[in-house]
């Protein structure tokens, strides 16, 4: 009989993500995400996750299309807000070995995209909606 593994979050979540500061101002935050096309960075303060920023969080605080503004009034807008202003917090988190299913349940009923993976409490990596169903077309 052939054992199957059991596949956890830890299997499938993005290790050492990007991070963000929540001193750091917003500008810096939607070039890491452009650059690097992520949706999501979570926040630390001390090595402590205190919070997770989603591109939504950063339209949602720009207002640059609602004001009208171009875009250097908007990117001078970005530089005057910091994270800790916008972000997501407190942060729901799952640990490395939780199960897949239970994740994505998750992040279905609270309509959230990532969950911060946590150790010990410390930070060490991200499960995202695209994490889960890269997964689950593979399979």
């Amino acid at each position: 009989m052939n054992a199957t593994k059991r596949i956890t979050v830890g299997d499938i979540m993005t290790k050492e993500p990007v991070t963000l500061a929540s001193s750091d101002v917003l500008d810096l935050a939607s070039d890491i995400m452009n650059l690097g096309r992520v949706r999501h960075l979570p926040v630390l303060e001390n090595d402590k996750l205190v919070g997770i920023l989603s591109q939504r969080d950063l339209f949602h605080s720009a207002l640059v299309t609602a004001l009208g503004l171009g875009p250097k009034q908007g990117r001078e807008l970005l530089k005057g807000l910091c994270v800790r202003e916008v972000m997501s917090a407190p942060v729901i988190t799952v640990a490395p070995d939780g199960d897949i299913k239970v994740a994505a349940r998750t992040m279905l009923e609270k309509k959230i995209g990532c969950l911060p993976v946590m150790e010990n409490e410390r930070l060490v990596g991200l499960v995202t909606e695209s994490d889960i169903l890269r997964y689950v077309a593979v399979q």
